[in-house]
Protein backbone atom coordinates (compact mmCIF):
# COMPACT_ATOMS: atom_id res chain seq x y z
CA UNK A 1 0.00 0.00 0.00
CA UNK A 2 1.38 3.39 -0.94
CA UNK A 3 2.43 6.26 1.86
CA UNK A 4 1.79 9.24 1.69
CA UNK A 5 3.30 12.56 3.93
CA UNK A 6 0.68 14.77 4.98
CA UNK A 7 0.28 17.84 6.88
CA UNK A 8 -2.83 18.80 8.26
CA UNK A 9 -4.59 20.58 11.29
CA UNK A 10 -6.44 18.96 14.43
CA UNK A 11 -9.37 20.37 16.26
CA UNK A 12 -7.28 22.58 18.37
CA UNK A 13 -5.45 24.08 15.20
CA UNK A 14 -2.29 22.66 16.19
CA UNK A 15 -0.38 21.64 12.54
CA UNK A 16 0.52 17.69 12.67
CA UNK A 17 2.98 15.80 10.19
CA UNK A 18 3.36 12.13 9.84
CA UNK A 19 2.72 9.47 7.68
CA UNK A 20 -0.37 7.54 6.55
CA UNK A 21 -0.79 4.72 4.14
CA UNK A 22 -3.51 4.50 1.52
CA UNK A 23 -4.39 3.35 -2.05
CA UNK A 24 -4.82 6.69 -2.97
CA UNK A 25 -3.97 10.39 -1.61
CA UNK A 26 -7.58 10.97 -1.55
CA UNK A 27 -8.18 7.73 0.39
CA UNK A 28 -5.61 9.59 3.12
CA UNK A 29 -7.42 12.67 2.79
CA UNK A 30 -10.63 10.02 3.87
CA UNK A 31 -8.49 8.26 6.70
CA UNK A 32 -7.32 12.14 8.34
CA UNK A 33 -10.85 13.36 8.28
CA UNK A 34 -11.88 9.98 9.90
CA UNK A 35 -8.98 11.05 12.64
CA UNK A 36 -10.74 15.06 12.86
CA UNK A 37 -8.10 16.15 11.40
CA UNK A 38 -8.37 18.59 8.49
CA UNK A 39 -5.78 18.15 5.47
CA UNK A 40 -3.38 20.84 4.40
CA UNK A 41 -1.17 19.10 2.10
CA UNK A 42 -1.14 15.21 0.88
CA UNK A 43 1.92 13.84 -0.98
CA UNK A 44 3.28 10.70 -2.11
CA UNK A 45 6.76 9.73 0.04
CA UNK A 46 8.38 8.11 -2.62
CA UNK A 47 7.69 10.84 -5.24
CA UNK A 48 8.73 13.55 -2.48
CA UNK A 49 12.12 11.52 -2.26
CA UNK A 50 12.54 10.92 -5.99
CA UNK A 51 11.66 14.50 -6.68
CA UNK A 52 15.28 16.03 -5.70
CA UNK A 53 17.96 14.11 -4.71
CA UNK A 54 20.41 16.69 -6.03
CA UNK A 55 18.86 19.60 -3.59
CA UNK A 56 18.61 16.92 -0.80
CA UNK A 57 22.22 16.04 -1.38
CA UNK A 58 23.37 19.74 -0.81
CA UNK A 59 21.43 21.00 2.00
CA UNK A 60 19.40 18.03 3.77
CA UNK A 61 21.61 15.62 6.28
CA UNK A 62 21.77 12.36 5.90
CA UNK A 63 18.83 9.90 6.80
CA UNK A 64 20.96 7.35 8.75
CA UNK A 65 24.60 7.93 10.74
CA UNK A 66 27.40 4.90 10.42
CA UNK A 67 25.64 3.90 14.05
CA UNK A 68 22.01 4.67 13.25
CA UNK A 69 22.34 2.43 9.59
CA UNK A 70 23.70 0.03 11.51
CA UNK A 71 20.91 -0.65 14.08
CA UNK A 72 18.21 -0.15 11.28
CA UNK A 73 20.06 -2.96 9.09
CA UNK A 74 20.26 -5.06 12.40
CA UNK A 75 16.40 -4.68 12.83
CA UNK A 76 15.40 -5.72 9.83
CA UNK A 77 17.60 -8.78 9.53
CA UNK A 78 16.00 -9.66 12.82
CA UNK A 79 12.24 -9.20 11.04
CA UNK A 80 13.21 -11.28 8.14
CA UNK A 81 15.44 -14.16 9.65
CA UNK A 82 12.43 -14.33 11.94
CA UNK A 83 10.42 -14.99 8.83
CA UNK A 84 8.90 -11.83 8.51
CA UNK A 85 7.78 -10.62 4.80
CA UNK A 86 10.19 -7.71 3.52
CA UNK A 87 6.86 -5.80 3.03
CA UNK A 88 5.57 -5.79 6.67
CA UNK A 89 8.62 -5.87 8.23
CA UNK A 90 9.48 -2.09 6.25
CA UNK A 91 6.27 -1.58 7.61
CA UNK A 92 6.90 -2.13 11.29
CA UNK A 93 10.34 -0.44 10.99
CA UNK A 94 8.08 2.46 9.65
CA UNK A 95 6.12 2.69 12.56
CA UNK A 96 8.19 2.32 15.39
CA UNK A 97 10.97 4.86 13.68
CA UNK A 98 11.05 8.06 16.14
CA UNK A 99 13.20 10.22 13.51
CA UNK A 100 10.47 11.18 11.18
CA UNK A 101 12.79 11.24 7.99
CA UNK A 102 13.31 7.72 9.06
CA UNK A 103 10.09 7.18 9.32
CA UNK A 104 9.67 8.43 5.77
CA UNK A 105 12.68 6.55 4.42
CA UNK A 106 11.32 3.02 5.37
CA UNK A 107 7.71 3.92 4.55
CA UNK A 108 8.84 5.05 1.14
CA UNK A 109 10.49 1.86 0.31
CA UNK A 110 7.88 0.14 1.46
CA UNK A 111 5.74 1.59 -1.27
CA UNK A 112 8.37 0.85 -4.01
CA UNK A 113 8.37 -2.98 -2.85
CA UNK A 114 4.63 -3.17 -2.70
CA UNK A 115 4.39 -1.84 -5.89
CA UNK A 116 6.96 -4.49 -7.60
CA UNK A 117 10.32 -3.67 -7.12
CA UNK A 118 12.98 -5.42 -6.25
CA UNK A 119 14.82 -4.27 -2.35
CA UNK A 120 17.60 -3.39 -4.33
CA UNK A 121 15.90 -1.42 -7.20
CA UNK A 122 13.84 0.17 -3.85
CA UNK A 123 17.41 0.95 -2.69
CA UNK A 124 19.15 2.29 -5.51
CA UNK A 125 15.73 5.19 -5.29
CA UNK A 126 17.90 6.43 -2.11
CA UNK A 127 22.13 7.17 -2.90
CA UNK A 128 22.93 8.74 -0.16
CA UNK A 129 21.35 6.94 2.20
CA UNK A 130 22.26 3.40 1.08
CA UNK A 131 26.18 3.25 -0.67
CA UNK A 132 26.85 1.18 -3.30
CA UNK A 133 28.36 -1.58 -1.39
CA UNK A 134 25.27 -1.84 0.86
CA UNK A 135 22.69 -2.15 -2.56
CA UNK A 136 24.99 -4.71 -3.91
CA UNK A 137 25.10 -7.24 -1.30
CA UNK A 138 21.27 -6.83 -0.74
CA UNK A 139 20.69 -7.77 -4.59
CA UNK A 140 23.03 -10.58 -4.26
CA UNK A 141 20.93 -11.81 -1.10
CA UNK A 142 17.58 -11.37 -3.24
CA UNK A 143 19.10 -13.35 -6.02
CA UNK A 144 19.92 -16.15 -3.77
CA UNK A 145 16.64 -16.21 -1.63
CA UNK A 146 19.14 -15.66 1.46
CA UNK A 147 18.27 -11.85 2.06
CA UNK A 148 17.79 -12.51 5.71
CA UNK A 149 21.22 -13.96 6.18
CA UNK A 150 22.68 -11.65 4.22
CA UNK A 151 21.40 -8.83 6.15
CA UNK A 152 22.72 -10.53 9.41
CA UNK A 153 26.17 -10.46 7.70
CA UNK A 154 25.99 -6.60 6.40
CA UNK A 155 24.75 -5.37 9.75
CA UNK A 156 27.45 -7.39 11.72
CA UNK A 157 29.84 -5.70 8.89
CA UNK A 158 28.59 -2.50 9.44
CA UNK A 159 28.77 -2.64 13.15
CA UNK A 160 32.76 -3.87 13.34
CA UNK A 161 33.31 -0.84 11.42
CA UNK A 162 31.56 1.34 13.44
CA UNK A 163 33.38 -0.33 16.15
CA UNK A 164 37.02 -0.09 14.89
CA UNK A 165 36.24 4.21 14.02
CA UNK A 166 34.73 4.64 17.27
CA UNK A 167 38.05 3.00 18.83
CA UNK A 168 40.16 4.87 16.36
CA UNK A 169 38.29 7.88 17.07
CA UNK A 170 38.45 7.59 21.12
CA UNK A 171 42.29 7.17 20.60
CA UNK A 172 42.66 9.80 19.28
CA UNK A 173 39.74 12.26 21.22
CA UNK A 174 42.50 12.88 24.15
CA UNK A 175 45.28 13.89 23.03
CA UNK A 176 42.93 16.42 20.69
CA UNK A 177 41.79 17.47 23.92
CA UNK A 178 44.21 18.15 25.46
CA UNK A 179 46.16 19.60 22.80
CA UNK A 180 43.32 22.25 21.98
CA UNK A 181 43.30 23.33 26.25
CA UNK A 182 47.23 23.60 26.37
CA UNK A 183 47.09 25.82 23.39
CA UNK A 184 44.66 28.08 24.80
CA UNK A 185 46.00 28.09 28.07
CA UNK A 186 49.09 29.36 26.77
CA UNK A 187 47.72 32.09 24.47
CA UNK A 188 45.73 33.71 27.57
CA UNK A 189 49.30 33.47 29.41
CA UNK A 190 51.06 34.87 26.91
CA UNK A 191 48.50 37.92 25.90
CA UNK A 192 47.12 38.81 28.93
CA UNK A 193 48.81 37.75 31.88
CA UNK A 194 52.55 38.20 30.80
CA UNK A 195 51.61 41.77 29.86
CA UNK A 196 50.77 42.70 32.78
CA UNK A 197 53.53 41.65 34.74
CA UNK A 198 55.63 43.48 32.17
CA UNK A 199 53.37 46.71 32.85
CA UNK A 200 53.86 46.00 36.55
CA UNK A 201 57.88 46.23 36.53
CA UNK A 202 58.21 48.74 33.40
CA UNK A 203 58.85 52.15 36.09
CA UNK A 204 61.58 49.67 37.92
CA UNK A 205 64.60 50.84 35.26
CA UNK A 206 66.19 47.77 36.18
CA UNK A 207 67.08 44.97 33.18
CA UNK A 208 64.69 42.25 33.02
CA UNK A 209 65.63 38.60 33.01
CA UNK A 210 66.46 37.20 29.62
CA UNK A 211 63.68 34.69 29.87
CA UNK A 212 61.21 37.56 30.73
CA UNK A 213 62.45 39.79 27.71
CA UNK A 214 61.92 36.90 25.32
CA UNK A 215 58.52 36.29 26.67
CA UNK A 216 57.37 40.25 26.54
CA UNK A 217 59.00 39.94 22.88
CA UNK A 218 56.32 36.63 22.44
CA UNK A 219 53.50 38.47 23.83
CA UNK A 220 54.16 41.40 21.99
CA UNK A 221 54.20 39.71 18.60
CA UNK A 222 51.21 37.58 18.99
CA UNK A 223 49.48 40.61 19.97
CA UNK A 224 50.39 42.48 17.14
CA UNK A 225 50.71 39.73 14.78
CA UNK A 226 48.39 36.82 16.24
CA UNK A 227 44.76 37.45 13.88
CA UNK A 228 46.96 38.11 10.66
CA UNK A 229 48.44 34.65 11.54
CA UNK A 230 45.56 33.19 12.26
CA UNK A 231 44.67 34.47 8.55
CA UNK A 232 47.11 32.66 7.43
CA UNK A 233 46.95 29.46 8.40
CA UNK A 234 42.82 29.35 7.42
CA UNK A 235 44.03 30.68 4.01
CA UNK A 236 46.48 27.85 3.89
CA UNK A 237 43.79 25.27 4.89
CA UNK A 238 40.92 26.32 2.65
CA UNK A 239 43.68 26.21 0.03
CA UNK A 240 44.80 22.41 1.02
CA UNK A 241 41.26 21.55 1.27
CA UNK A 242 40.79 23.05 -2.64
CA UNK A 243 43.91 21.45 -4.18
CA UNK A 244 42.88 17.74 -2.62
CA UNK A 245 39.62 18.50 -4.68
CA UNK A 246 42.07 17.72 -7.83
CA UNK A 247 42.19 14.35 -8.45
CA UNK A 248 45.78 13.98 -9.66
CA UNK A 249 46.72 16.07 -6.17
CA UNK A 250 44.76 13.93 -3.49
CA UNK A 251 46.25 11.33 -4.95
CA UNK A 252 49.80 12.24 -4.86
CA UNK A 253 48.97 13.48 -1.39
CA UNK A 254 47.39 10.17 0.08
CA UNK A 255 50.76 8.69 -1.40
CA UNK A 256 52.88 10.47 0.41
CA UNK A 257 50.59 10.49 3.65
CA UNK A 258 50.75 6.58 3.41
CA UNK A 259 54.86 7.17 3.70
CA UNK A 260 54.37 8.81 7.31
CA UNK A 261 56.25 7.30 9.72
CA UNK A 262 53.49 6.64 12.23
CA UNK A 263 50.22 7.57 10.99
CA UNK A 264 50.87 6.38 7.43
CA UNK A 265 50.87 2.55 8.58
CA UNK A 266 47.49 3.49 11.02
CA UNK A 267 46.19 5.08 7.47
CA UNK A 268 47.12 1.88 5.35
CA UNK A 269 45.71 -0.94 7.42
CA UNK A 270 42.54 0.80 8.01
CA UNK A 271 42.24 1.16 4.33
CA UNK A 272 43.08 -2.80 4.17
CA UNK A 273 41.23 -3.76 6.49
CA UNK A 274 38.02 -1.99 5.38
CA UNK A 275 39.06 -3.29 1.59
CA UNK A 276 39.39 -7.08 2.58
CA UNK A 277 35.95 -6.87 4.96
CA UNK A 278 33.75 -4.85 1.62
CA UNK A 279 35.06 -7.63 -0.76
CA UNK A 280 34.63 -10.75 2.08
CA UNK A 281 31.34 -9.48 2.56
CA UNK A 282 30.20 -9.02 -1.50
CA UNK A 283 32.21 -12.54 -2.19
CA UNK A 284 30.31 -14.54 0.60
CA UNK A 285 26.87 -12.90 -0.90
CA UNK A 286 28.00 -14.13 -3.87
CA UNK A 287 28.93 -10.78 -5.59
CA UNK A 288 30.87 -11.88 -8.86
CA UNK A 289 34.73 -10.75 -8.44
CA UNK A 290 34.95 -8.28 -10.37
CA UNK A 291 31.97 -6.04 -9.31
CA UNK A 292 32.94 -6.95 -5.56
CA UNK A 293 36.68 -5.44 -6.69
CA UNK A 294 34.89 -2.28 -7.89
CA UNK A 295 32.66 -1.92 -4.84
CA UNK A 296 35.34 -2.29 -2.73
CA UNK A 297 38.05 -0.12 -4.25
CA UNK A 298 35.49 2.87 -3.98
CA UNK A 299 35.19 2.29 0.03
CA UNK A 300 39.29 2.63 -0.22
CA UNK A 301 39.48 6.85 1.31
CA UNK A 302 42.93 7.19 0.22
CA UNK A 303 42.76 7.63 -3.47
CA UNK A 304 46.87 6.10 -3.92
CA UNK A 305 45.19 3.10 -2.60
CA UNK A 306 41.92 2.99 -4.19
CA UNK A 307 44.23 3.26 -7.89
CA UNK A 308 45.85 0.16 -6.26
CA UNK A 309 42.43 -1.72 -6.44
CA UNK A 310 41.19 -0.80 -9.63
CA UNK A 311 45.17 -1.59 -11.26
CA UNK A 312 44.34 -5.13 -9.33
CA UNK A 313 40.94 -4.83 -10.96
CA UNK A 314 42.23 -4.87 -14.59
CA UNK A 315 44.69 -7.54 -13.72
CA UNK A 316 41.84 -10.02 -12.56
CA UNK A 317 39.81 -9.36 -15.72
CA UNK A 318 42.43 -10.09 -17.71
CA UNK A 319 42.90 -13.68 -15.77
CA UNK A 320 45.41 -13.32 -13.25
CA UNK A 321 44.55 -14.31 -9.24
CA UNK A 322 43.52 -11.78 -6.87
CA UNK A 323 46.18 -12.46 -4.77
CA UNK A 324 49.00 -11.85 -7.50
CA UNK A 325 46.84 -9.03 -8.49
CA UNK A 326 47.11 -7.69 -4.79
CA UNK A 327 50.88 -8.57 -3.97
CA UNK A 328 52.19 -6.84 -6.76
CA UNK A 329 50.54 -3.93 -5.07
CA UNK A 330 53.08 -2.48 -2.41
CA UNK A 331 50.29 -0.11 -0.65
CA UNK A 332 48.39 -3.50 0.26
CA UNK A 333 49.81 -5.25 2.98
CA UNK A 334 51.51 -8.66 2.45
CA UNK A 335 48.99 -10.16 5.10
CA UNK A 336 46.25 -9.73 2.53
CA UNK A 337 47.81 -11.13 -0.43
CA UNK A 338 48.86 -14.29 2.03
CA UNK A 339 45.09 -14.70 3.12
CA UNK A 340 43.86 -14.30 -0.70
CA UNK A 341 46.43 -17.04 -2.22
CA UNK A 342 45.05 -19.06 1.09
CA UNK A 343 41.22 -18.49 0.03
CA UNK A 344 42.41 -19.10 -3.78
CA UNK A 345 43.74 -22.64 -3.07
CA UNK A 346 41.48 -23.86 -0.47
CA UNK A 347 38.03 -22.54 -2.28
CA UNK A 348 37.41 -20.42 1.07
CA UNK A 349 38.07 -16.96 -0.03
CA UNK A 350 35.64 -15.07 1.40
CA UNK A 351 36.12 -16.93 4.94
CA UNK A 352 39.64 -16.22 4.75
CA UNK A 353 39.50 -12.23 3.31
CA UNK A 354 37.25 -11.90 6.14
CA UNK A 355 40.31 -13.03 8.44
CA UNK A 356 42.44 -11.03 7.27
CA UNK A 357 40.07 -7.93 7.52
CA UNK A 358 39.68 -9.17 11.03
CA UNK A 359 43.43 -9.15 12.32
CA UNK A 360 44.55 -5.93 10.11
CA UNK A 361 42.07 -4.52 12.18
CA UNK A 362 43.24 -5.55 15.48
CA UNK A 363 46.46 -4.54 14.34
CA UNK A 364 45.17 -0.57 13.53
CA UNK A 365 43.48 -0.87 16.78
CA UNK A 366 46.88 -1.83 18.28
CA UNK A 367 49.03 0.47 17.07
CA UNK A 368 46.09 3.23 17.55
CA UNK A 369 46.10 2.63 21.26
CA UNK A 370 49.87 2.46 21.44
CA UNK A 371 50.33 6.00 19.72
CA UNK A 372 47.95 7.48 22.04
CA UNK A 373 49.22 6.00 25.12
CA UNK A 374 52.47 7.79 24.38
CA UNK A 375 51.00 10.98 23.25
CA UNK A 376 48.91 11.04 25.96
CA UNK A 377 52.15 11.82 28.77
CA UNK A 378 54.01 13.24 26.35
CA UNK A 379 51.41 16.05 25.83
CA UNK A 380 50.92 16.63 29.61
CA UNK A 381 54.61 16.91 30.37
CA UNK A 382 55.02 19.61 26.97
CA UNK A 383 52.27 21.51 28.65
CA UNK A 384 53.73 21.63 31.92
CA UNK A 385 57.31 22.48 30.79
CA UNK A 386 55.62 25.56 28.57
CA UNK A 387 53.84 26.69 31.36
CA UNK A 388 56.48 26.20 33.66
CA UNK A 389 58.69 28.85 31.24
CA UNK A 390 55.97 31.32 31.12
CA UNK A 391 55.46 31.36 34.77
CA UNK A 392 59.18 31.26 35.85
CA UNK A 393 59.30 34.53 33.40
CA UNK A 394 56.89 35.68 35.79
CA UNK A 395 58.35 34.90 38.31
CA UNK A 396 61.92 36.06 38.32
CA UNK A 397 61.42 39.73 37.61
CA UNK A 398 59.42 39.61 41.26
CA UNK A 399 62.42 37.63 42.72
CA UNK A 400 65.14 40.25 41.21
CA UNK A 401 63.14 42.58 42.68
CA UNK A 402 62.75 40.87 46.21
CA UNK A 403 66.65 40.55 46.04
CA UNK A 404 66.94 44.45 45.67
CA UNK A 405 65.01 45.15 48.62
CA UNK A 406 67.32 43.17 50.59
Amino acid sequence: MPAYRYEALDADGKTRKGIVEADTARAARGLLRGQQLVPLSVEPVASAEAEAPGRAAWWSPRVFTPTTLAIWTRQLAGLVSAGLPLERALSALAEEAEDERTRALAAALRAEVHAGASFAAALARHPRAFPEVYRAVVAAGEQSGQLGGVLERLADDLEQRQALRAKLLGAALYPAIVTVIALLIVVFLVTYVVPQVAGVFAGTKKALPFLTVAMLALSSAVRQYGWIALGVLVLIAVGGRLALGNPVFRERFDAAWLRAPVVGRLSRGYNAARFASTLALLSAAGVPILRALQAAAETLSNRAMRQDALDALVRVREGAPLASALGQKQRFPSLLAMFARLGEQTGQLPQMLGRAATQLSAEVQRRAVALATVLEPLLIVTMGAVVMLIVLAVLLPIIQLNQLVR
